[in-house]
Formats: structure tokens, sequence, C-alpha cells
């Protein structure tokens, strides 16, 4: 079925359909995780920190480093990091 646009109206629906479907297990998901973190912080957990490794898990550990040395450059830069190692 096409109208004079050229549109197929029953495809467009059919995708439109999909991603509202999809778009709702994301909600339905991200209450679940809403809901984990709530459950951690009663049990004294800190969400913040919780979410910074869940956040380090997801990248490789080259990744990790390379931000962790950027961030340190950033912070001696600012004068807001320890002296520097003097191993180093």
């Amino acid at each position: 079925m096409s109208d004079p646009g050229g549109v197929a109206a029953d495809q467009l629906r059919a995708f439109i359909e999909r991603v509202e479907r999809l778009e709702e297990e994301k909600k339905v998901i991200a209450d679940d995780i809403k809901d984990v973190y709530a459950e951690a912080k009663g049990n004294g957990y800190d969400v913040k920190i919780l979410r910074k490794v869940v956040s380090l898990r997801k990248k490789q550990p080259h990744e990790r480093e390379e931000e962790e040395a950027v961030l340190d450059l950033y912070l001696h830069a600012l004068g807001m990091a320890g002296p520097a190692d003097p191993e180093s």
C-alpha cells in the first residue's frame, strides 16, 4: 500500500511500532537498573562510584590507561594532584 507520495504506509507503520516497542523495553530496563542502584545504595554502596566502575568495565585496558594518563596530566597542570612520583 503506497500513498501518492510513494511512502509504503504499512511498512512505515511497522517500523514506527517496532521503535515504540523497543523504547518501552528500554524504559523498563532503565527502571530496573535504577532499582539495582537504589538497592546498592540501601546496602551502603556509593552509587556514583558504582556507575564509574560500570563505565570503566566497558572500556578496554588500554583505553582506561590512556584516560587515566590524560586525567593525571590535566590534574597536575591545574595543581590538583599530589607531587610527581620521584621514581618516574
